[in-house]
C-alpha cells in the first residue's frame, strides 16, 4: 500500500480492507454531472472563508489553507485551543449534505470545508478523534478541484503500511469505525503544480 497513488484502480465504489474494526470507503464520480457543474466555483465564491490560527508549541500559527465552518445552529468545535462556532447552513451545503448523508446511512451536523489554494498548502498528520466527535465517528470527506495525495498511517503498530490515496474531483471518502482512534491522516504538500482544491468534511458534533 505504501506509495501506492492509484489504489483503488478506475471503479467507482472500493471498501479497503481495514485491520480490526477501522473502515474505509472510496465513491469516484459521486455527484452527478448536473449537481457537479460549476459546484467547485460557486463553493469558492460563497463560502465565508478564513485562515485560522491554531496554538502550536505556545505560540499562535496560521494554517496553511483556507477554511469555513457550517452547520446545525448550535454546533460547536473545539480545535487546539480554539472553539469554532459554525456559520448556518447554506442551501447547497444543506443539498450536499443530505446526498452524503443517505449514501452513508449516517446523519451529519456540521461541515468543516477546507480550501488548499495550491500546492503549498497542506494539513499535518493528525486524526479526527476530538470528544465532541464520539465513539467511532464517521467522517465524509467530499473532493472538488484538483487531485492530491491523502496518506494515512497507523498509530502504533508500525508494521501496517502506509495507504496513499489520490482523491480526484468529485470524489468522497468515507472514514468510519475505529479509523479516528487508530489512524492519523494528512495532506502533504506537494511541488508538482496544482490547481485548487476544495474539501468538505461532513461530521456530527455531540453537545459539549
Amino acid at each position: 500500500m505504501d506509495g501506492n497513488n492509484d489504489l483503488f484502480g478506475s471503479s467507482s465504489r472500493h471498501r479497503l480492507r481495514m485491520p480490526g474494526a477501522a473502515r474505509l470507503e472510496f465513491i469516484g464520480d459521486f455527484l452527478q454531472p448536473v449537481q457537479h457543474q460549476g459546484l467547485f466555483a460557486r463553493l469558492r465564491e460563497s463560502l465565508r472563508w478564513e485562515q485560522s490560527e491554531i496554538r502550536i508549541a505556545g505560540r499562535m500559527v496560521r494554517i496553511p489553507r483556507l477554511n469555513a465552518w457550517y452547520g446545525d445552529r448550535g454546533s460547536r468545535y473545539r480545535y487546539s485551543g480554539r472553539l469554532f462556532e459554525a456559520t448556518p447552513w447554506s442551501a447547497e451545503l444543506l443539498q450536499l449534505r443530505d446526498l452524503v448523508e443517505r449514501e452513508c446511512d449516517a446523519g451529519f451536523n456540521s461541515v468543516l470545508a477546507n480550501l488548499y489554494r495550491d500546492g503549498g498548502d497542506s494539513v499535518a498528520w493528525h486524526a479526527d478523534d476530538e470528544p465532541e466527535l464520539g465513539t467511532d465517528p464517521t467522517i465524509a470527506s467530499l473532493s472538488l478541484g484538483a487531485s492530491r495525495k491523502f496518506q494515512l498511517k497507523h498509530k502504533s503498530d508500525r508494521s501496517i503500511p502506509r495507504i496513499d490515496l489520490e482523491l480526484p474531483d468529485n470524489s468522497l471518502l468515507i472514514m468510519a469505525g475505529s479509523l479516528q482512534h487508530e489512524w492519523i491522516h494528512q495532506l502533504p504538500k506537494t511541488r508538482r503544480p496544482v490547481g485548487a482544491r476544495i474539501n468538505l468534511t461532513f461530521r456530527r458534533i455531540q453537545s459539549l
